[in-house]
């Protein structure tokens, strides 16, 4: 106590004053701004829009289960039998139209079309084409959207990936999560609004933690990683010897500290620091019960497969997923690498479909199950499609594809989604869109949507100039909204 009192002593009357005229501008500002916002707390709540939202949302909370590489949609959804016909056939420049290629490819002398090696049936009600290699999503089709017409201005992975999660191709702007936690605030004071998961030794590109960072946002809201392993969060637990309740009262003492410098200093991201010790506090407890899945019945670990038992692993995020969602975490982001197959495509993509596909599914069968499908968006999908061509050598039983900005497929569901339906419409060379293209940043403005916010009126003002998720484009997509 004696460092709070030598800290409040240089104090003198004219700062009392300067100050406390200050601070009762700001207060009668942020009353006339906010009128039913206000708070009275040194750590006020997690902000939320006025109103809540901007309007009534169709969704409560998002899964978003990123496939990071790039998955080829000709083996997986866009199914395109010209492409078998037409095998070892050069690309058409009819159909290419001098569009750009990346360096591993256009030295080719060649573009020889490439044909999936994989069978493609229709299922459900809505009769969706879906690759063999994903037998328990074609189980699930009519509770799925699929968007057939993405596009993408990024052509590599980083900037690909980051255009996806940031709206921006370049490094420095805050997250999908971290927006939708800073616009809607947290259902549970016990958890972050977001939380990301990324499965174990999967390889393949790399990814940064500024992919779920809050950039110029408050601290607060950047993504939280959740690990597999003794230590879900680092640094959560006390160093042995070190009992809570000392934890407790050294945070106490801390929140004294940050008053009376907030007091002096005016900066309001020592309130961020003080919510986030205290939910660290919180997390003590909460992390363990939510990470511990010793509880699920084994008709569940069934449903996931064989590696939901093996933490870290896919399956065993998808899982925990469902578990954070059920504590109506508001973001859950899912990482899952390895899907860049730009050599030995057959062997690579059927491995990646084995490790994801009956996850994939066990979640969605799972949240309806719930009753949480219907407030739940799930996203699935990567950061760009696949080429229709080769890249590299072409033989009977092998190939590659090169990454490909011009379409690829995603598909959602729940959360005010259409279910049993596809959106867009690809050429038969499955090269170029000719329905209803949708933009990265259309995607993002439609996710907002569903959350309840208007992806215009949501900003942040930064170094001079108001941004947002979509930066300055984007549309709802809103034939695909039910």
């Amino acid at each position: 106590m004696n460092q709070l009192n030598t800290v409040s002593d240089h104090f003198n009357r004219r700062e009392f004053l300067r100050k406390s005229g200050m601070g009762l501008g700001a207060l009668a500002l942020s009353a006339m701004l906010n009128p039913v916002g206000g708070s009275s707390r040194l750590t006020p709540p997690v902000p939320k829009l006025v109103g809540n939202t901007h309007f009534a949302p169709k969704a409560k909370r998002v899964v978003y289960l990123f496939q990071s590489g790039g998955p080829s949609q000709l083996e997986t959804f866009d199914y395109k039998p010209l492409l078998e016909k037409m095998n070892g056939e050069d690309l058409p420049d009819s159909v290419r139209q001098g569009q750009r290629l990346t360096g591993m490819s256009a030295g080719q002398s060649a573009l020889p079309l490439a044909g999936s090696k994989f069978g493609f049936s229709q299922y459900g009600k809505c009769q969706a084409w879906v690759s063999d290699l994903l037998p328990y999503t074609s189980e699930i089709v009519d509770e799925l959207c699929f968007v057939k017409s993405m596009h993408t201005q990024a052509i590599n992975h980083d900037p690909a990936i980051t255009f996806f999660q940031t709206g921006s191709q370049q490094a420095g702007r805050p997250s999908i999560g971290s927006w939708l936690s800073y616009g809607l605030g947290s259902d549970n004071e016990n958890l972050p609004a977001f939380i990301v998961l990324v499965s174990k030794n999967a390889g393949g590109q790399p990814l940064y933690a500024r992919l779920w960072g809050n950039a110029f946002l408050p601290s607060r809201h950047q993504g939280v990683q959740f690990r597999s392993g003794k230590d879900p969060v680092l640094f959560l637990n006390d160093p042995n010897g070190f009992h809570r309740q000392d934890r407790a009262k050294m945070l106490d003492y801390l929140q004294q500290l940050n008053e009376v410098q907030n007091e002096d200093y005016g900066d309001p991201e020592l309130t961020n620091r003080i919510a986030q010790y205290e939910m660290a506090f919180r997390m003590q407890t909460s992390v363990p019960d939510v990470t511990d899945l010793s509880d699920e019945p084994d008709w569940v670990f069934d449903l996931y497969g064989p590696d939901a038992r093996n933490p870290g692993t896919y399956a065993a995020n998808c899982l925990l997923a469902r578990r954070l969602l059920e504590k109506d975490v508001k973001f859950v982001q899912l990482y899952h690498q390895g899907w860049d197959q730009h050599l030995n495509l057959p062997n690579g993509i059927k491995s990646q479909c084995q490790k994801t596909d009956q996850a994939s599914a066990a979640l969605v069968k799972d949240l309806k199950q719930r009753g949480l499908l219907e407030d739940t968006l799930v996203v699935w999908g990567g950061e760009f499609g696949r080429t229709n061509y080769s890249q590299g050598k072409l033989t009977p039983t092998n190939y590659g594809r090169d990454h490909h900005p011009r379409c690829f497929t995603m598909w959602m569901a729940g959360g005010g989604i259409k279910p049993g339906f596809t959106y867009g419409e690809t050429d038969d060379f499955g090269y170029n869109i000719i329905k209803d293209p949708v933009h990265v940043h259309d995607f993002q403005a439609t996710l907002m949507h569903l959350m309840g916010i208007d992806h215009e009126r949501l900003t942040f003002k930064h170094q001079g100039r108001r941004y947002r998720l979509t930066d300055v484009e984007g549309h709802v997509v809103k034939d695909i909204l039910a």
